[in-house]
C-alpha cells in the first residue's frame, strides 16, 4: 500500500511534459516547436471502423496474460527462494514506493542503495587523461565515457564479469564548455562533441568477495573495453548499401559511414550482439533549403531537416553535415546498428532493412520456429509501429549464419483498429461503454529484402526507396498514427508486446488528427502504454489484438486508467519512454518529461494476476535528468540518469546541478546501479 500522501499534481505548462526546453533543443532539435511531419491523409479509424475492415473476435489480453502468465511464471520461479513477496505486491515489486519528488539526487527505496557506475569523462583506459572540464580534449574524451548515456544493457562473460553497453545519444555544449558561443563554437568544441556522441563498451565485475551482491564496479583497461563515436567507421548492410542514395564525395561505394548518431535506446539479440537505434539524426545537418529538387525536398522535409545552420554548426568543420555540399550523408543515418560487444576490433553494421526513420529502439522476439522479430517505434508525433520478420532462422553457435539475419526479411507498419463506438471516443480518456480500449490490427507489408535487394510492396516506391524513406511508405498505405511510440518490448514469460507511447499533446488541435480508440486522449500531455498479442501468439502473424494498458498521469485525474487497479493504491507517472522486464514477469518503465511536475523515474508494475496495474515507483533521478536504460535483474537494478543540470540559462558557469560529485561540479550524466546491500533480492 502506498503510504505517502497523495494529492492532485500540478499540470506544467510545456511544450513536452516537463523537459526543459533547453533539453528539447540539443536533444532532439526543438522537435516539438515545428510542424507535424507526417501531413499525410491516412486513414481515419472510425472510417477503418465503419467499412468493417479486418473485425476478428476479439481476443482478450488480460485474459491470455494471465494464463500464460500463470503458468510461465511458475516455472520460471520454481527455482527462487521460498519466501513469499508481502500480499500488497505482485512478486518482486515487494518495496515501499519513492514518492514523487524534485530532489537533487538519486532516491531509492527504503532498504535500498545505490552508487554511480561510470560517469562523463571517467576513464576506460589507463592511457586516459584525468577528467578536467576546463581542458578537454578529443583525443581525451575517445578514451573516456561519453555524454548523455541512454540505454544499457549487461553481457555476461562469466560469473560476476559482464561487457556492459551503452549509448550516449547527444551532447549539450552550453554546460560542458567554458566560453561556449552558440552561433561560434570552435573546432576543438566540435570535435570533442564527435567524441562524446556515440557507444561505449565496458567490462564491469560484481559480487567479489566482501561486496554486496548487486554491487557493480567497471573494469579500466578490459580487454572488450572500447569507444565508438561520431568519426569511427560503420559498414552499411543490406540493399540499401551501395545505391545511389548513400554515395558521397568521401564513399563514392556507399557502403563505409563515418560516426553514428542521437543513439537511443536498443535490445539485444540471440546470438549476443547489441542493437542500437539512432533517432532524431535530422537535426545535424544543415541547409536543407539549399537542395532544389522538390522530391528530395519533401523526403527532407518528412524527416525534419532544418532548412538553414544546424543547432551545432557541425557543418562549419566538416562538409559532410551540409545538405547543399553533400545531400546524401542524411541517408546514412537513422538506422538500427548492430555492434558485437566481443569483437573489439570488429566494425559496426547498419541494417538497412529494418527501415530508416528515428528509431526509438530495436527489440528481438523469437518465434517458436526460430525467426528472428525485430519490434520498432519511430518516436515522432504521429508517426508508425513497425516489425521486420526475418526470412531465415536463428541457429545456435553458427555467428556466420545469424551475421545476416537482419539483411533479408521483410518490414511491416501496424494499423490498429477499435471496437467501440466513435462517439465514445470523445478524447477526455473515458472508458467506453465495453470497459476498455481495445480492438484488433494488421501488419501491412512495405518491403521485402533478400540478396538480389529490396522489393517493394507500396505502389510508387522502389524497394530501397521504402527503406530509405520508410515514413513515406507508412503513410502511403495507411499506417495508424500513434502518440509518439517509444520502447517496444516482448514479456519473456508470456509473449504479450508492450508499446511505450510518451505524450502527443498535438492529438486533436488545429488540422492534426484527433483521438482515436488507440491514442485516445486529446493533447495527451500524458502518454500511455498499449498491449499487443500477436494472433496465436506468434510474432510472425499477419494480425494481432491490443487493448491499453495505462493512460498515464495523476491516479485523482479521471482519464487515468491503470488496468482496473485501484487507483488510490499507485503511483503517479507520466511519460513513459523506457521499459523492460524482471525475472518474474513484471514491466518496468522509466520516464521522460514527466508532466506532473516532479522527477522521472524508475516504476515497476504487474501485468497479470491480483495485482495487475499496481504501478509503484522504485527510483527518481534529480531534477532536470531523464531516467533512462534501463536494466532489471534479480540483484540490481541500472539506470542511466541522463542530461542532470539541462535547465534554461545553464551554463557551463552558470551550473543549475552539480549533481553527482558535489560542491561547484560540472553535472555528468551518468549510470547509477541500485541494490540491497543485505543480499535479498529485488521486490523481494
Amino acid at each position: 500500500m502506498l503510504t505517502s500522501p497523495r494529492k492532485f499534481l500540478p499540470l506544467i505548462a510545456n511544450h513536452s511534459g516537463n523537459r526543459s526546453p533547453m533539453t528539447c533543443k540539443y536533444r532532439c532539435g526543438d522537435a516539438c516547436f515545428h510542424e507535424v511531419p507526417n501531413t499525410s491523409e491516412g486513414a481515419y479509424l472510425g472510417d477503418i471502423i465503419a467499412s468493417g475492415i479486418s473485425r476478428r473476435s476479439l481476443l482478450k489480453v488480460g485474459a491470455v496474460v494471465a494464463v500464460a502468465g500463470a503458468g510461465a511464471g511458475a516455472a520460471t520461479l520454481g527455482a527462487q527462494p521460498a519466501a513469499a513477496a508481502p500480499a500488497q505486491a505482485a512478486r518482486g515489486l515487494a518495496f515501499t514506493p519513492v514518492p514523487p519528488n524534485s530532489e537533487h539526487a538519486v532516491s531509492v527505496p527504503e532498504g535500498y542503495t545505490s552508487k554511480v557506475l561510470i560517469r562523463w569523462g571517467d576513464p576506460l583506459f589507463s592511457d586516459a587523461p584525468a577528467f578536467e572540464p576546463e581542458n578537454q580534449s578529443a583525443a581525451g574524451q575517445e578514451r573516456q565515457f561519453g555524454y548523455n548515456n541512454d540505454h544499457l544493457d549487461l553481457f555476461e562473460i562469466r560469473r560476476d564479469e559482464h561487457v556492459m553497453v551503452i549509448n550516449h545519444e547527444y551532447t549539450n555544449e552550453e554546460i560542458m564548455f567554458p566560453g561556449y558561443d552558440p552561433a561560434a563554437p570552435t573546432q576543438d568544441q566540435v570535435e570533442i562533441a564527435w567524441a562524446a556522441h556515440g557507444l561505449t563498451v565496458v567490462g564491469v565485475t560484481g559480487a567479489a568477495q566482501g561486496r554486496p551482491s548487486g554491487e557493480l564496479t567497471t573494469v579500466v583497461d578490459h580487454r572488450l573495453n572500447r569507444r565508438l563515436t561520431a568519426t569511427t567507421p560503420f559498414e552499411l548492410t543490406g540493399p540499401v548499401a551501395g545505391s545511389e542514395y548513400v554515395r558521397t564525395t568521401a564513399d563514392p561505394d556507399g557502403r563505409t559511414v563515418l560516426g553514428t548518431l542521437n543513439n537511443c535506446a536498443g535490445g539485444v539479440t540471440p546470438w549476443r550482439t547489441w542493437l542500437t537505434a539512432e533517432e532524431n539524426f535530422n537535426q545535424y545537418f544543415a541547409n536543407a533549403d539549399e537542395v532544389t529538387d522538390p522530391v528530395v525536398r519533401e523526403r527532407l522535409r518528412r524527416y525534419g531537416l532544418p532548412g538553414g545552420a544546424s543547432q551545432r554548426k557541425w557543418e562549419a568543420y566538416d562538409p559532410r553535415f551540409d545538405l547543399g555540399a553533400e545531400p546524401n550523408e542524411v541517408n546514412r543515418f537513422g538506422w538500427i546498428v548492430e555492434v558485437d560487444p566481443f569483437d573489439p576490433g570488429s566494425t559496426p553494421r547498419k541494417r538497412t532493412a529494418l527501415g530508416r526513420f528515428k528509431h526509438e529502439a530495436a527489440n528481438i522476439h523469437l518465434s517458436r520456429q526460430n525467426q528472428v522479430v525485430a519490434y520498432m517505434g519511430d518516436d515522432e508525433r504521429f508517426d508508425y509501429l513497425y516489425k521486420f520478420v526475418s526470412r531465415d532462422t536463428f541457429r545456435r553457435n553458427n555467428p556466420e549464419h545469424n551475421a545476416t539475419l537482419l539483411d533479408n526479411g521483410t518490414l511491416y507498419v501496424a494499423l490498429f483498429t477499435g471496437n467501440s463506438p466513435v462517439e465514445e471516443i470523445d478524447g477526455s480518456g473515458t472508458l467506453p461503454s465495453d470497459g476498455g480500449f481495445d480492438g484488433a490490427g494488421e501488419w501491412i507489408p512495405i518491403v521485402t529484402s533478400d540478396e538480389a535487394g529490396a522489393h517493394s510492396h507500396v505502389e510508387g516506391m522502389t524497394g530501397v526507396e521504402v527503406l530509405l524513406f520508410t515514413r513515406q511508405a507508412g503513410d502511403a498505405v495507411g499506417a495508424t498514427k500513434m502518440d509518439r511510440p517509444e520502447d517496444v518490448e516482448t514479456n519473456p514469460l508470456t509473449g504479450v508486446l508492450y508499446v511505450a507511447l510518451t505524450n502527443n499533446t498535438n492529438r486533436g488541435t488545429g488540422t492534426n488528427p484527433g483521438p482515436d480508440e488507440t491514442n485516445p486522449r486529446s493533447s495527451n500531455r500524458h502518454g500511455h502504454v498499449i498491449e499487443l498479442m500477436e494472433t496465436g501468439n506468434d510474432p510472425r502473424s499477419y494480425t494481432f489484438d491490443w487493448r491499453i494498458f495505462l493512460l498515464c498521469g495523476d491516479p485523482n485525474d479521471p482519464s487515468t486508467y491503470f488496468a482496473g487497479y485501484d487507483k488510490s493504491q499507485v503511483s503517479p507517472i507520466s511519460c513513459p519512454d523506457n521499459v523492460t522486464f524482471d525475472p518474474y514477469g513484471n514491466l518496468w518503465i522509466s520516464t521522460d518529461g514527466n508532466a506532473l511536475g516532479t522527477n522521472d523515474g524508475l516504476f515497476g508494475v504487474a501485468v497479470d494476476g491480483e495485482y495487475r496495474g499496481q504501478v509503484k515507483q522504485f527510483l527518481t533521478v534529480p531534477i532536470s535528468a531523464e531516467t533512462c536504460g534501463p536494466k532489471v535483474t534479480e540483484t540490481r537494478v541500472l539506470v542511466c540518469v541522463q542530461h542532470p543540470g539541462e535547465r534554461s540559462g545553464a551554463t557551463f558557469e552558470n551550473q543549475f546541478s552539480h549533481w553527482p560529485d558535489g560542491g561547484t561540479s560540472v553535472p555528468r550524466p551518468a549510470v547509477v546501479v541500485a541494490w540491497r546491500p543485505d543480499g535479498i533480492r529485488i521486490g523481494r
